[in-house]
């Protein structure tokens, strides 16, 4: 997905360009060693959707961004960033936007520390914006910090609920995409309907982000995904589909019997199989297609034509290359 086609802006495409100087700024300190750890996977790219939420939305395509839109922006961006460090160091991932991770390069100590300074520059920044900013990535921070914990607290374990399951994901995920469609919002001064329509907006947008990861882990090619397909299986963090599929009358019983622990590359496929033998994926797009049903409806809240346009196609354009049942 390339989001700037989907979006058809312009001049928000013009913005995020000039953001991502202000991105590597923001955490160059002055020690080589140290400002290589923390634009390591900054010049390392990305989609950089966190910005272009908060940018889109406050700018809607009709103006240049100012330099408040874009701090808005980095801030938020460094805070996906760090959580990518420290999640990194959980998993103990190897390779992160086709480069070595940084725990893989530098060591899990390092990119600790390195993923605590991205976010105190965050922090930093948003305080510089004003206390509904500061309060807001601090509620985040707070949001991210609990959906990670429900995440941990329930792996491996065939009892999740779907409740934790959403709880998790709208902490990991959806709740930086909500904040960066409020930031947009806030540093641009719009109207409060307005704001909590965009914010809503983005809550959606994660949330069906989420769900369409969790999906094409289940049904994408390895090459497709870059990871062994199924690779959630293994590591306990059962998904959506797997939970559907874990309660299917005729399949669950079986697929009980496979996980429950780490699995090795065979039992990966054979748990995975399992799944796409029920109606777990189909349910989870039914899911997500409720997710952009109440994203519409926000939209209608937002007065501008070509942001409304834009952000529906983008957020459409995350269920076009999954199945349609």
């Amino acid at each position: 997905m390339n989001p700037h086609e989907r979006l058809q802006l312009a001049s928000v495409e013009a913005d995020l360009a000039r953001l991502e100087t202000l991105l590597a700024e923001s955490v160059i300190f002055g020690d080589p060693y140290l400002d290589s750890v923390t634009t390591h996977l900054i010049y390392a790219g990305g989609k950089r959707l966190r910005p272009l939420l908060a940018v889109a939305s406050a700018t809607g395509g009709a103006r240049e961004a100012t330099q408040e839109d874009l701090l808005g922006g980095v801030a938020l961006e460094l805070m996906h960033l760090a959580s990518l460090y420290h999640d990194d160091v959980m998993d103990e991932a190897e390779v992160r936007r086709n480069v070595d991770s940084v725990n893989a390069r530098y060591g899990n100590l390092i990119a600790i520390v390195a993923g605590d300074y991205l976010m105190a520059r965050s922090a930093a920044i948003a305080a510089d914006l004003g206390t509904d900013v500061a309060g807001l990535l601090a509620r985040t921070l707070a949001w991210l910090t609990r959906g990670q914990v429900s995440e941990v607290r329930t792996a491996f374990s065939v009892e999740r609920t779907e409740a934790e399951y959403f709880e998790a994901i709208e902490g990991k995920t959806a709740s930086l995409m909500a904040s960066s469609c409020r930031v947009g919002a806030i540093t641009a001064g719009l109207a409060h309907k307005e704001t909590e329509a965009l914010t809503e907006f983005g809550r959606c947008f994660g949330m069906i982000y989420q769900l369409r990861d969790d999906v094409l882990d289940i049904i994408a090619t390895d090459n497709q995904l870059g990871k062994p397909a199924g690779q959630d299986l293994a590591e306990g963090i059962y998904n959506l589909p797997t939970l559907f599929a874990l309660r299917d009358p005729l399949i669950g019983v079986e697929l009980r019997g496979v996980l429950g622990h780490s699995l090795d590359d065979e039992d990966r496929e054979r748990a995975r199989k399992l799944v796409v033998a029920t109606d777990g994926i189909e349910r989870t797009i039914a899911a997500a297609q409720s997710f952009l049903d109440r994203a519409h409806v926000a939209l209608e809240s937002v007065p501008s034509e070509s942001l409304r346009s834009g952000f529906s196609s983008l957020i459409e354009s995350l269920l076009e290359d999954l199945p349609a049942y």
